[in-house]
């Protein structure tokens, strides 16, 4: 790809990013239901990022639809993760270029923020001399988003379950996700900030309240290891989260109701939102996926993206640079 002149006149060296580390890492759809700031799954979807060591103290290129709204500077979201790292084993930040290439939406629902911020440990990581292990990433990607249920699955990939003891001290749990359960996503054009979807949140929740999600996670966990759809019609119930967010989505309400109409088993809030999730039988999936668009686009709101994704396995990449004598790691999930 030629260099674009802004590139050129930061400094921008294409020779520099052929012997970077590049990190994949899959998007993530959190809460699932029930499962507020613990639950979340990863999806096939993606953003990369290439780390090398350069000349020039900072320089970020990004490539992709919504590059204009990414910050290119020292507040970029990856950078500061990266710099944590560093923090963290008390080195100084050495000079480094960072590429970007986004295929997350952001601010969706699907856990940009969350791809940012593993990219950023694990390139640090890697330049580095990889320190730290999963489990030591899993936590200060943690305590940087502040809930576990985007970074870790966006780390490890599969469905995972994080939660903390009374000390902080995070234990990580793979859950199985049956094949034959897909999940569709349905990306409206507009967007719900993480702020906004926190603010109307109340402070407290009646016993009746969370007796009832305690049941459905549990539900809802035994739904997904086994595929059981009459469990999954039922285990999507939530009231922590989704009665309080789904006024900040215009829609939600003809949207859920067509994707039901079509097949599916549930629809779910992805994450904040304003994305919505939809569990299905596969060959539920193209139907559902276009009654959600076309329930959207009749309420009004264009620039809808609907599709069936899959459930990533391998999580956060981490690739050498060609001269690097081994092969691509495989996903962090063999350190553990």
């Amino acid at each position: 790809m030629p260099l674009a002149p802004w590139a050129i006149a930061q400094g921008y060296d294409e020779e520099v990013m052929a012997d970077a580390i590049w990190v994949s890492v899959p998007a993530t759809t959190a809460n699932i239901g029930p499962g507020f700031d613990c639950l979340g799954a990863a999806l096939s979807r993606y953003n990369r990022f290439g780390f090398a060591t350069a000349e020039v103290p900072l320089t970020i290129q990004v490539t992709g639809a919504e590059r204009d709204r990414v910050s290119m500077g020292r507040s970029n979201l990856v950078y500061q993760a990266f710099c944590q790292l560093f923090a963290r084993l008390q080195r100084p930040v050495p000079p480094v270029q960072i590429q970007i290439e986004l295929g997350v939406p952001l601010a969706r629902g699907l856990g940009s923020s969350s791809t940012a911020i593993v990219g950023g440990l694990l390139g640090a990581n890697a330049l580095a001399g990889s320190p730290f292990s999963t489990v030591e990433l899993a936590a200060i990607a943690t305590a940087i988003e502040g809930h576990p249920d985007n970074v870790v699955p966006a780390l490890l990939g599969g469905c995972q379950l994080a939660t903390a003891d009374d000390q902080g001290q995070i234990t990580l749990c793979p859950l199985d996700w049956h094949p034959s359960i897909v999940p569709v996503v349905a990306i409206p054009a507009f967007e719900v900030s993480t702020a906004e979807a926190r603010r109307v949140l109340p402070h407290d929740y009646a016993r009746a309240d969370a007796i009832y999600n305690c049941g459905h996670l549990g539900l809802l966990l035994r739904a997904l290891a086994t595929g059981n759809g009459d469990w999954l019609r039922t285990a999507l119930g939530d009231r922590i989260h989704v009665p309080y967010r789904k006024a900040l989505i215009p829609g939600y309400d003809a949207v859920v109701a067509a994707a039901i109409a079509a097949g599916a088993y549930g629809v779910t809030i992805s994450g904040a939102g304003p994305t919505l999730l939809a569990l299905t039988a596969a060959e539920s999936a193209p139907a559902v996926a276009q009654a959600m668009a076309q329930a959207w686009t009749q309420a009004g709101i264009e620039g809808v993206g609907a599709e069936a994704l899959a459930i990533d396995t391998p999580g956060a990449i981490v690739t050498p640079p060609p001269h690097y004598p081994s092969t691509p790691s495989p996903s962090p999930n063999a350190a553990m």
